[in-house]
C-alpha cells in the first residue's frame, strides 16, 4: 500500500527513494535490483542512499553496467534474458540470507 501512496502523491520515481530517506541512516547496506539497471525508481534510490552515506549495492543485468561509478559494489549477471538474470539475482540474495543466518548462531 506504500508503494501506492506515494507513487500516486509523489509520482513512481519516488517510491523507494522516500523508504530509503525515511529509513534508511549512514553505515546502512542498501541493496536494489533492477534486470536493465535502468528504472528510474531504482537509480534515484541508490543516488539517496549514497548521499545519506549507505553502502550500496547493485544487481543487474549486462544492460547495467552503466551504474558503475554509480554504487559501491556492482554485481552484474551477464545476460540479456530476464529471467535468467532474475534468477540469479535471487540466487545471490538467498546465498546472502544463509551466510547471516550461519553467522548469527552461536559458535560462529
Amino acid at each position: 500500500s506504500s508503494v501506492t501512496a506515494i507513487g500516486n502523491d509523489y509520482g513512481y520515481e519516488q517510491v523507494f527513494v522516500r523508504g530509503v530517506r525515511g529509513l534508511g541512516r549512514a553505515g546502512d547496506v542498501y541493496v536494489a535490483m533492477s534486470t536493465s539497471g535502468r528504472s528510474p525508481n531504482i537509480v534515484a534510490s541508490l543516488a539517496a542512499a549514497r548521499e545519506l552515506g549507505i553502502t550500496t549495492i547493485a544487481m543487474t543485468g549486462a544492460g547495467g553496467e552503466h551504474l558503475r561509478d554509480d554504487v559501491d559494489h556492482l554485481l552484474v549477471v551477464p545476460s540479456h534474458e530476464t529471467p535468467r538474470i532474475q534468477e540469479v539475482h535471487m540466487l545471490w540474495a538467498h546465498a546472502w540470507c544463509e551466510a547471516v543466518d550461519d553467522l548469527s548462531q552461536p559458535g560462529a
